[in-house]
């Protein structure tokens, strides 16, 4: 790549690839003399690559939402830019969507995956050096993507930006992923299947076909970064938001509820209220999510039959939605003294919360006469960010602070203090977010849509845009009060890697059922 695109994008991306590689395949060099490592340690859950998961899953979050804040200000305030291509709101938008969206949340569901199947499996990842290509391979995707788009490098297909050759990259990465999953599976010492990795294994497979249909292109040259999606016109519209919502289906939805089944009964030590109810809501999301990405095609070219279908199974995507829900805050009966003295937990229970508030909206947006008001307004902005503000990201940060103590075994987080400041400041961020974006989107449909005495419209584009300023700043200002309490987050995750374990920590932890003291060692069959 870096010889054949020389002085072009894709040779910048070749020695991305290539240095990646080296710093790569120089970090295993320094271990060619290690001693063989002791069999005993296939009795032992495999948590190194979790743990550098964590720490890439931070590291992203810092990216992504560092760029976010930097576009909610530019929006705000235009001339926020340098005199560079790059700083462009074309070139930094989909680096905060892509950052947060994959390389936030995809590694955040990567590493708790790996977390979650060996527990419930009791059950060692299946190969050592699998989970370790799975999660810096898919790092390497997410750079690709990121320096790309900087670069102008962009198949303007929303949230599958990343060109033909990066593309690939990933299929061999999420086939690799889902080969270990059911490799790890095949092995477990626990009969039954949990719920939870239903949900996870939902979330690889339908993904990975999502991404083969959406991103079929022919490369112009095979030494350039410019291709040609297979699908036309129409035909790409729809195959792009049967992968676009989808996308939000089963990577923003189902894998999260693979986290959410696991972690919420974990941190409350109370059983999931409706075992059953899990297993139906799981049919009723992955049967009927599948068919709603029309709706994102209102009042255009494609055929009115097939907008109608997106919008009936929208409606009825709300019962296992809500079931879902119900059935996660369900299972706090008993534990809400928990709920208000341990912060971690009152970030899922917030999770749900915002799930359920995101789902609802998203059934009612689709409905065709609320979506001729609300398209292209910013009201769809403030319906995705309950969603990935509410819901991923507050309930990625109660997991990673109910994984922390127990892979770095420690007793507890560094500073319970911080854990608070930083659910105080991502809900307030949210909220003042979130409300922000409805006025602003509802008074912009609004404004779209008046007409004067003559029948002309009463308000210019441009009368709309300085009407939003107000809400922008709004938008900019939650962004920054959440992206503070992220980082107050970062600080108390890196002093609680840092700290030394608890003295007698092993002894005095309460034995769990399998008889594992520090839920690190793989129990017997």
């Amino acid at each position: 790549m870096a010889v054949a695109g020389a002085g072009q994008a894709f040779g910048v991306h070749g020695w991305i690839v290539l240095i990646y590689c080296l710093v790569i395949a120089w970090r295993v060099m320094l271990q060619l003399d290690a001693p063989e490592p002791s069999p005993s340690r296939l009795r032992s859950y495999y948590d190194d690559p979790i743990k550098m998961g964590v720490v890439l899953t931070m590291a992203w979050a810092i990216v992504g939402m560092g760029f976010g804040v930097w576009v909610a200000y530019l929006l705000a305030y235009p001339d926020l830019r340098y005199d560079a291509a790059w700083t462009g709101f074309g070139r930094l938008r989909p680096v905060h969507t892509t950052g947060i969206i994959f390389g936030f949340g995809g590694t955040a569901l990567i590493t708790t995956s790996f977390h979650v199947m060996q527990r419930t499996s009791r059950a060692r990842l299946a190969g050592e050096f699998t989970p370790w290509f799975v999660l810096l391979g898919y790092q390497l995707f997410v750079i690709l993507a990121i320096s790309g788009y900087l670069m102008g490098i962009n198949q303007s297909k929303e949230y599958a930006e990343a060109e033909w050759y990066a593309d690939l990259w990933l299929l061999v990465v999420w086939i690799t992923y889902f080969t270990l999953y059911i490799r790890t599976l095949a092995r477990r010492a626990e009969p039954h299947i949990y719920v939870a990795n239903w949900y996870y294994l939902s979330f690889i497979l339908i993904v990975g076909v999502l991404h083969i249909f959406n991103n079929v292109a022919l490369p112009v040259s095979w030494s350039g970064s410019r291709s040609y999606i297979l699908w036309s016109g129409v035909q790409d519209a729809m195959m792009q938001w049967w992968y676009g919502h989808n996308a939000v289906a089963f990577f923003l939805t189902s894998g999260f509820l693979g986290m959410l089944y696991y972690y919420l009964p974990k941190r409350a030590a109370r059983p999931i209220y409706s075992y059953r109810l899990s297993i139906l809501s799981f049919w009723g999301i992955t049967f009927f999510y599948v068919w709603v990405g029309s709706h994102h095609l209102h009042y255009t070219a494609l055929p009115q039959w097939v907008q109608t279908l997106g919008m009936t199974f929208s409606i009825m995507l709300l019962v296992p939605s809500w079931a879902t829900a119900a059935n996660a805050l369900l299972t706090l009966n008993g534990a809400w003294h928990k709920v208000r003295d341990d912060a971690t937990l009152r970030f899922m229970m917030v999770a749900a919360i915002f799930y359920g508030m995101a789902t609802f909206e998203g059934s009612f947006l689709a409905i065709r006469g609320v979506n001729a008001l609300s398209h292209y307004t910013d009201w769809t902005i403030a319906h995705v960010h309950v969603g990935t503000l509410g819901w991923n990201a507050i309930l990625i940060f109660g997991a990673i602070y109910a994984l922390v103590p127990v892979i770095w075994r420690r007793e507890r987080m560094w500073s319970p203090r911080l854990v608070e400041w930083h659910f105080w400041l991502a809900v307030a961020g949210t909220v003042i977010y979130v409300f922000s974006m409805w006025n602003s989107g509802i008074l912009q449909g609004l404004m779209w849509r008046t007409y004067n005495d003559a029948g002309t419209l009463q308000y210019s584009f441009i009368d709309t845009v300085m009407a939003m300023h107000p809400y922008y700043m709004g938008r900019a200002v939650g962004g920054t009060i959440y992206m503070i309490g992220m980082l107050i987050g970062c600080v108390n995750i890196w002093m609680t890697i840092r700290k030394a374990p608890e003295a007698g920590y092993l002894r005095d932890m309460p034995k769990t059922p399998a008889g594992d003291a520090d839920d690190r060692r793989v129990p017997a069959e």
